[in-house]
């Protein structure tokens, strides 16, 4: 699977907010998540929780740069039943790196998930992803994106690069 993300820090969050919601997001829902983040060899790694206790393992690979760029990634479901089990052995193999604990509000519009999160001891961001289609370009992505930062007020010097794991381990 490919999509294209940002990143960015958010200066207002109810501005920030009214103009999410006059894109007429087709959904939007309030997750809590935990992602404990593991070392690894290439790419990231995380076991990501949610309150109700199932969660999905996530290996991603994207450039650390500002602004638009691609990322490939896979997901696996967890089910409440092994979770901690499977939290024990990827620790034990690999070492835990960070975890972050965050408060999503995810909104749907057209094919780009958009986060508002907050982010215990970090504050409030925005991420933008774009899921590219089969027959789509990164650049097709990076477009719908760029698009997307102007309605929502985007400034570049709000992008951040990396994940919000490099950031708590800067602090």
């Amino acid at each position: 699977m490919r999509n294209i993300e940002i990143k960015a820090k958010v200066r207002d969050l109810t501005k920030l907010m009214d103009k999410v919601r006059s894109l007429e997001p087709q959904k939007c829902e309030i997750i809590k998540q935990e992602d404990t983040f593991f070392n690894t060899s290439n790419g990231r790694l995380k076991l990501r929780k949610f309150e109700n206790g199932t969660g999905e393992l996530i290996f991603y690979n994207r450039p650390d740069t500002e602004g638009p760029k691609m990322c490939s990634y896979e997901k696996s479901d967890v089910s409440t039943e092994n979770f901690n089990s499977l939290h024990s052995v990827l620790e034990r193999s690999l070492g835990a790196k960070t975890t972050v604990k965050k408060t999503r509000q995810l909104f749907i519009v057209d094919q780009t998930r958009v986060h508002v999160d907050s982010v215990d001891k970090l504050g409030n961001f925005m991420e933008l992803e774009v899921v590219l289609n089969d027959n789509q370009t990164p650049e097709d992505g990076e477009q719908i994106a760029f698009n997307l930062m102007t309605k929502l007020g985007v400034e570049k010097e709000d992008l951040i690069s990396g994940a919000y794991a490099d950031l708590l381990n800067k602090i």
